[in-house]
């Protein structure tokens, strides 16, 4: 990789010195001497496992909870549900005023996803644990459910989500994140071509080497220590202390080395209820996913599906763009709303176009709940924006490098969500791509800048 320092030279110090140089990872020694030390590494005195008693169904009424025969187990400390949650009810973003609370930590009258937890079992062993699982019995009465993001929205679709009351986010008053700028029907009609495509991407799962995980163990001071893999610290803090309703610094967590993450950690999950389990049995509890729950019920990046409309002239300028984009957010919020607005945001890409209108959907189905994923809420919109400039490039018989280097954000220029754009350098990035893959460019384009008047 170079570091092309003539590009905006004026713009920026030139003390930078972190491109194209290989730099030692902080934690790189302690993962080739194997002397990094993972949450699980740790091993406590009467530690407890607990496991979860998941759903069987995709969307389902619970009728009744026996737990009975799973208590009277050898070696069965207790059995947790919804009941024993002081404020069951919640949702990780509140904390950035993202609401409303709509995800219980043990599912109460009904489950919204294969995998969901109902019920908590605090056990000696992970044997035994796995033993009392098998015995809890709950009978369940069968809802339809809903799977397909626009399914989802039609009326008479099921219900997803009750807390929302429909099957989709609402942003101030909205069903959907919106942005509008210039009137695109009117693009739509001056333009030489329009074409309309659809793309759509699958749910995916993280896969980290360590599973999702934590240990918690109470104190002598009646403090609660939190030994997590967790991405987000602070977000899991604060979220266990309001489920919990107890004071903050009551809640220690200490973090470490993620063995894996990329997005898929953020989530607070697995500490709640194991600081519950601590708190209520004063014995240390471990609480990690199996590979199988691993895949099955933690969050993976949300399925999109993205229809963009475009209106382009012969001589390769982008008049107008329209797209309607759907994020199936599973059954719960998590992060999904955000990454619905990132999505909006993001649109219509690093291109400056006078006419855009986006209708981002946020939607809920009975899906296991997504979240954050390297990216999210832009990467699956990248890949659909730029292949269909391919698309518009081969439908006029354009080089698709010049088709971007023309439509190209510069700076100065209005963005569709009202920011002005400043240091592009987008047209300077492609220039040198251009070089570097020999790409036969058009020397009008090589002599351009992303510049004001460039």
């Amino acid at each position: 990789m170079e570091h092309i320092r003539k590009i905006f030279a004026d713009e920026r110090s030139d003390d930078h010195n972190a491109v194209g140089v290989s730099i030692e990872r902080s934690d790189g020694l302690g993962h080739v001497t194997g002397k990094t030390q993972f949450y699980a590494d740790r091993h406590f005195p009467g530690m407890l496992t607990l496991k979860m008693v998941r759903s069987p169904h995709h969307h389902a009424k619970i009728l009744n909870v026996d737990t009975s025969a799973a208590e009277k187990m050898p070696g069965v400390v207790r059995v947790l549900t919804h009941a024993d949650v002081p404020s069951n009810i919640y949702t990780i973003l509140r904390l950035i005023q993202v609401e409303p609370n709509d995800e219980p930590v043990l599912a109460v009258d009904k489950v919204r996803f294969k995998g969901e937890a109902v019920v908590a079992v605090l056990a000696e062993s992970e044997t035994i644990a796995r033993d009392a699982v098998d015995a809890v019995r709950i009978d369940y009465e069968e809802l339809p459910p809903v799977f397909d993001v626009e399914e989802a929205l039609k009326p008479g679709a099921p219900l997803v989500n009750e807390y929302h009351g429909n099957n989709y986010f609402t942003y101030e008053g909205h069903h959907c994140r919106r942005v509008r700028h210039g009137d695109v029907e009117k693009g739509f009609a001056a333009a030489d071509h329009v074409i309309e495509e659809r793309y759509s991407s699958a749910p995916i799962e993280h896969a980290p080497v360590e599973t999702t995980g934590c240990i918690v163990v109470p104190e002598a001071n009646g403090r609660l220590t939190c030994y997590s893999n967790t991405q987000a610290l602070f977000f899991t803090l604060d979220n266990a202390g309001l489920i919990l309703n107890t004071p903050f610094q009551r809640l220690r967590l200490i973090g470490g080395t993620v063995g894996g993450g990329f997005g898929g950690k953020v989530d607070v999950i697995t500490e709640p209820v194991a600081f519950l389990a601590a708190d209520l049995t004063k014995r240390p509890v471990k609480f990690s996913y199996t590979r199988e729950e691993e895949m099955q019920v933690s969050s993976p990046r949300a399925a999109e599906r993205i229809y963009i409309k475009d209106g382009v002239m012969n001589d390769g300028r982008i008049i107008a763009r329209q797209i309607r984009l759907y994020v199936d957010a599973g059954a719960y919020s998590r992060h999904s709303p955000y990454g619905t607005t990132k999505a909006a945001a993001h649109m219509p890409g690093p291109y400056t176009i006078p006419n855009v209108q986006v209708d981002a959907h946020c939607v809920y189905t009975n899906r296991t709940p997504s979240s954050a994923m390297r990216g999210f809420g832009v990467t699956i919109g990248d890949f659909a924006l730029e292949v269909q400039m391919d698309k518009l490039a081969r439908l006029i018989g354009m080089d698709p490098m010049a088709l971007r280097m023309l439509n190209a954000y510069r700076d100065g220029d209005a963005k569709a969500h009202g920011e002005t754009t400043k240091g592009a350098a987008l047209v300077e990035v492609m220039q040198e791509a251009a070089k570097l893959a020999d790409w036969p460019l058009d020397g009008k384009y090589l002599s351009e800048s992303s510049g004001k008047g460039g």
